[in-house]
């Protein structure tokens, strides 16, 4: 018998899938130039000749923030992968998985500063930018208690040892 998806828990592996969800959504969000487009307006010179202005952003600045955001996204995925794979069974190999799960933490928290200075430089509105900052700000609520998690691998290991 299967289990409504409302009284579901979260999986064991939801910080991985909500990652590669987030990662697949802001890349989709980065194809399409952050949804900005150049405004166009008509404008009137002292002539009184009707002109077509057309405002634009710098190509450039997009091409970095979609190599930078798209470089943190992969070191985020990187780090969780690795952090993952690591079945800790020693004391420096919790410690080593704990490095890779704060990576992922400190890579959430460059991709939350990125995007938002994104939405400072480019006419990109904050609110189209607001769900993926949601995301983000889940996937690290996620990666907080996947780490938190490891302080029972250390009890297990620590009972171990003696």
């Amino acid at each position: 018998m299967s289990v409504l998806k409302n009284k579901r828990s979260l999986s064991k592996l939801e910080f991985y899938h909500n990652a590669r969800k987030l990662r697949e959504d802001i890349t989709n969000i980065l194809l399409r130039d952050f949804g900005i487009k150049n405004k166009i307006h008509q404008t009137h010179t002292q002539e009184n000749a009707e002109i077509t202005v057309q405002e634009s952003y710098p190509e450039w600045l997009v091409v970095y923030f979609r190599e930078s955001i798209m470089g943190i996204l992969k070191s985020m995925m990187l780090n969780i992968t690795a952090g993952n794979t690591i079945y800790p069974t020693t004391m420096d190999e919790l410690a080593l998985r704990r490095r890779y799960q704060t990576g992922a933490i400190m890579n959430c928290e460059q991709l939350l500063q990125e995007m938002i200075y994104c939405a400072d430089v480019l006419p990109v509105k904050m609110e189209k930018l607001l769900p993926y900052v949601n995301s983000i700000e889940f996937e690290l609520k996620l990666l907080k208690g996947w780490r938190k998690s490891s302080n029972d691998l250390a009890k297990k290991i620590r009972e171990e040892k003696k």
